[in-house]
């Protein structure tokens, strides 16, 4: 029979599985307390909570909340960063630790459902976060509405400039 520590922690992690948009599978083994503490701190400053999970209560809260095919990366020492906003963020900071560190090492991830191989975690990283992403949109759609703009302030201030000789013309005619 369980004991009721298993089933809140199970409990637990599936709350998080759930409510997450994104979340990180890492192997953390190699890091030292100190580095531990900096990794948690800087996911932390960016609402991501990471926490080291048993495989055992990992595999059934990853059951119970219906996500699929993480069973065979769920081995060995592991750690979960979950998150509810931009997966960008999370991928950059434990991208770049890694690259620091060459720790954590990544298991696996899911992004909004999907899951990823660990390699796929650099794309993910490289990509530029979502405000820079939605002012490179509006850039995109604001650049030919203001050629256009600039086209229709020309013809108008040229048909302006014709009226107003034509009005000299006749002034000096008449």
């Amino acid at each position: 029979m369980p004991n009721p520590q298993k089933i809140e922690a199970v409990a637990e992690l599936k709350k998080l599985l759930v409510g997450a948009k994104s979340f990180f599978v890492t192997d953390y083994q190699g890091l030292n307390v100190a580095d531990m503490t900096v990794l948690r701190k800087t996911l932390r400053h960016k609402n991501v909570t990471f926490l080291v999970a048993k495989n055992t209560l990992l595999k059934r809260a990853v059951h119970e909340a219906g996500v699929e095919g993480l069973d065979e990366h769920l081995l060995g020492p592991t750690a979960i960063a979950f998150t509810a906003e931009d997966p960008v963020v999370t991928a950059k900071i434990l991208y770049d630790y890694y690259k620091d560190k060459e720790r954590p090492r990544m298991k696996v991830f899911v992004v909004d459902g999907q899951l990823h191989k660990a390699g796929d975690i650099s794309r993910l990283a490289e990509l530029p976060p979502k405000e820079i992403l939605y002012s490179q949109l509006v850039a995109a759609v604001e650049a030919p509405l203001s050629q256009l703009v600039g086209a229709l302030n020309a013809v108008f201030q040229e048909l302006v400039g014709s009226i107003e000789a034509l009005a000299e013309k006749r002034k000096s005619e008449g």
